[in-house]
């Protein structure tokens, strides 16, 4: 019940603000605007269009590729017309994010999580065929693996089965929730394999997350944008680089690429489904609930992703891999009740 009235008291503010902050808009925009993550980009693509085509009086709403970092910055920034009304994540919310939603009065946030992907390492089709650990990548990427400048020039220096090739990982931005991933499921689980650096998390916190999750800036990592369609095309004209996406840019171009192992696990719809691959992360959106009846259509976009995301959906045709039962039903519960963000358990 105290979830609904804050919802009401949220969109009749809402309504109010966006009436102040309109301007030359009249008060009212009559288009949802959606922010963030690349990797979500092309689903949530897919169901503005899919909206724009089933409610004509709708107009299909525009997304953005801006990365989940930045994006977060955008959503975060305030209740109004001229602030986004849904952020696209690759990753969780952080605690530190959410504090700024909420210091610029976006204290009302409903997530919802949408599927799955996993953080793919791949390369062109008769590439170096590299079979990875996620201490092979720390070790290739880290700016200091282990505390020291990192001086890996070729795989070999990395890893003496590999060959003697230059280190070329084309990778996603810092702006980007997949760097995010990349660090936290990836880049910290191969720095910990140092038991020197486990204990570091523990005595200095600060310096363990430096050491672990800084990349080299000196070349071996190109920092790519937001256009993971871009590191595609890098692979196919370089078949000795490595490329960094998520998941449904790899399946989108398997004709072209192939997925690197890690850890002996190959990323595919089953390993990413039941996270025996140690990319697979969760995707979400963020809805913000002060928009919900002061941005016409928002409510109807909210319910195409709930329609588009089972098991015989739009989103699993576009290559998103679907979240277990369970998290669909909560989900579904989320989008239709518009639960508020319980920011508690956020990190």
């Amino acid at each position: 019940m105290k979830s609904r009235l804050a919802l009401l008291t949220a969109s009749l503010c809402a309504t109010t603000l966006l009436s102040a902050c309109g301007g030359a808009q009249s008060g009212s925009r009559d288009q949802i605007r959606a922010v963030g993550s690349s990797t979500v980009y092309p689903f949530a693509k897919a169901v503005a269009d899919s909206l724009a085509k089933s409610n004509s009086a709708i107009k299909s709403p525009i997304i953005e590729s801006t990365g989940t970092g930045a994006g977060m910055k955008l959503f975060c920034a305030g209740v109004g017309v001229q602030f986004p009304d849904i952020e696209n994540a690759s990753r969780r919310m952080k605690k530190s994010e959410y504090e700024d939603c909420a210091k610029n009065g976006v204290d009302k946030i409903v997530e919802i999580q949408v599927g799955l992907d996993g953080v793919a390492f791949a390369e062109a089709k008769g590439g170096l065929g590299l079979k990875l650990t996620p201490e092979d990548i720390y070790k290739a990427l880290a700016a200091n693996p282990y505390g020291k400048p990192n001086s890996a020039k070729t795989w070999k220096d990395v890893n003496p089965a590999f060959p003697a090739e230059p280190i070329l990982v084309y990778g996603p931005p810092s702006t980007s929730g997949t760097r995010d991933a990349l660090k936290e499921l990836i880049l910290t689980k191969g720095c910990d394999a140092d038991a020197a650096m486990k204990a570091l998390k523990d005595s200095d916190k600060e310096q363990h997350d430096k050491v672990c999750t800084e990349v080299r800036s000196d070349g071996a990592y190109v920092d790519s944008g937001e256009n993971d369609n871009l590191i595609v095309q890098k692979l196919e004209a370089n078949p000795k680089a490595v490329g960094i996406f998520g998941f449904s840019y790899l399946e989108e171009n398997s004709d072209k690429l192939m997925g690197l192992t890690i850890g002996g696990v190959t990323p595919t719809y089953a390993s990413i489904s039941d996270f025996s691959y140690p990319g697979a992360r969760p995707l979400f959106i963020y809805v913000k609930a002060a928009h919900l009846d002061a941005i016409k259509g928002l409510r109807e976009f909210v319910a195409e992703w709930a329609k588009s995301w089972g098991k015989d959906g739009l989103l699993a045709k576009q290559g998103m891999v679907v979240s277990p039962d369970a998290v669909q039903a909560k989900s579904a519960k989320t989008a239709s009740e518009f639960t508020l963000l319980d920011a508690a358990d956020l990190k």
